[in-house]
C-alpha cells in the first residue's frame, strides 16, 4: 500500500511517501479500515522530533526495513473492509472514525493513519457520524476526546464558567462547544489572536479575549476552569477561582494545575455523535486544508508553524 512514512526522527524531511508499505495484519479484537481522511495533531510531529523516543514503538535498526518504518498518524476516518474473529458489533462496509493508538505516547500503533490502511480495536472506533463527510469525522477524534477527557477530570458541572486558552486551535475550539452544548457551562470564555476573534464567537464564546491586547490573568473575572492548550499554566494558574481547576495540556504545571494524556476511547465519541449529528459541535478545519494526500509534508509544515486554525486534515487519501 501507499503510506508515508519515517525511519529515522528529525524534521519533515524524514517523511517519505512510500508505495510498497505492508498492509498491516489485523488482530482479533481489530478491523482494518480504507481510510478515507486522517488528521494531524501536536503528538505527530513531536513523536517524529522524537521527542518521546523512550515509550515509542521502535524504529527499525536498517531504514532498508521497509516492515519496520513507522507510518504516523493517529487521527481516522474510512471504511471497514475486514474484521478480526473477536470483533462483535462494526461490519464490513461501516463508515468509522477513530483515534487508532489507545495511549498516545506509550507504544503508539507503529502503522498509523497517514496510509491506504490500518488496523485498530474495535474499541477504539464509532460510526461516523452521518451528517459529516470523511475529512470532518477524521478532524475530531483525539482532539474531541482530549478535550471531553479534559473536562471529565476537571469535573467540570453544569453551570460553571470555563476559560479556553488557544481557543482557535485545534483542541481549544472543540472545548469551548463541548463546555457550552455538553458539560452545561453557564459562561465560556476563551483566548485568541485580533484575527481569529469571530471564529471563537462562531464557537459560542460569551467573552472572546485577544490575548495580544489584554492580559486575561489581570480580568477581574476568575474561572471555575481554565482549559490550558497553549502551555500557560503560571498564567493560568492567577486566573482560576479558589477551588477550581487548571487543565494542562503541553508545558511546565503550576499549582492546581494537572497534566494528563487522552486515552483513546470509542465510547466518548459514540456518547458525543448526537451532538455532532444534530449540529451543536461542528467540527473546525483549517482554511488551508484539507490537504491532498501528496502534500502531508506542506501538511505538517504549516501545522508547525503554529498557525493552523483548527484542526489540519488530509483528504482524500487514495
Amino acid at each position: 500500500m501507499k503510506a508515508w512514512v519515517y525511519s529515522e526522527y528529525g524534521g519533515v524531511d524524514v517523511l517519505k511517501l512510500d508505495s510498497s508499505v505492508s498492509v498491516p495484519e489485523v488482530k482479533e479484537d481489530q478491523v482494518l479500515v480504507k481510510v478515507a481522511a486522517a488528521a494531524l495533531n501536536p503528538v505527530d510531529f513531536k513523536r517524529r522530533l522524537g521527542k518521546f523516543k523512550a515509550t515509542d514503538s521502535p524504529l527499525p535498526l536498517l531504514p532498508l526495513l521497509i516492515a519496520d518504518v513507522t507510518v504516523p498518524g493517529y487521527d481516522v476516518a474510512g471504511v471497514v473492509v475486514k474484521v478480526g474473529s473477536q470483533v462483535k458489533i462494526l461490519k464490513v462496509g461501516d463508515e468509522v472514525y477513530g483515534d487508532i493508538s489507545e495511549a498516545a505516547l506509550d507504544n503508539p500503533k507503529q502503522s498509523g493513519s497517514l496510509a491506504e490502511y490500518t488496523s485498530v480495536e474495535e474499541k477504539l472506533l464509532a460510526l461516523k457520524p452521518k451528517n459529516l463527510d470523511f475529512a470532518q469525522a477524521a478532524s475530531l477524534p483525539l482532539a474531541v476526546e482530549t478535550a471531553h477527557e479534559g473536562f471529565e477530570r476537571a469535573g467540570l458541572s453544569p453551570g460553571q464558567s470555563v476559560l479556553v486558552l488557544g481557543g482557535a486551535g485545534g483542541v481549544g475550539s472543540l472545548a469551548i462547544q463541548l463546555a457550552k452544548q455538553v458539560f452545561g457551562a453557564s459562561k465560556v470564555a476563551a483566548t485568541s489572536s485580533t484575527g481569529k476573534l469571530d471564529l471563537l464567537k462562531s464557537l459560542g464564546v460569551d467573552m472572546a479575549i485577544d490575548y495580544t491586547k489584554e492580559n486575561f490573568e489581570d480580568l477581574p473575572e476568575k474561572f471555575d476552569v481554565v482549559y490550558d492548550a497553549v502551555g500557560q499554566s503560571d498564567r493560568a494558574a492567577k486566573a482560576v477561582k479558589e477551588g477550581g481547576s487548571v487543565v494542562v495540556l503541553t508545558g511546565a504545571v503550576t499549582p492546581p494545575g494537572f497534566r494528563f494524556v487522552v486515552t483513546s476511547n470509542g465510547d466518548v465519541l459514540k456518547k458525543l455523535n448526537p451532538y455532532l449529528e444534530s449540529g451543536k459541535v461542528k467540527p473546525v478545519i483549517d482554511p488551508k486544508g484539507p490537504f491532498p494526500f501528496s502534500q502531508v509534508v506542506e501538511a505538517f509544515s504549516h501545522l508547525e508553524s503554529n498557525r493552523a486554525v483548527g484542526k489540519v486534515v488530509i483528504s482524500p487519501i487514495p
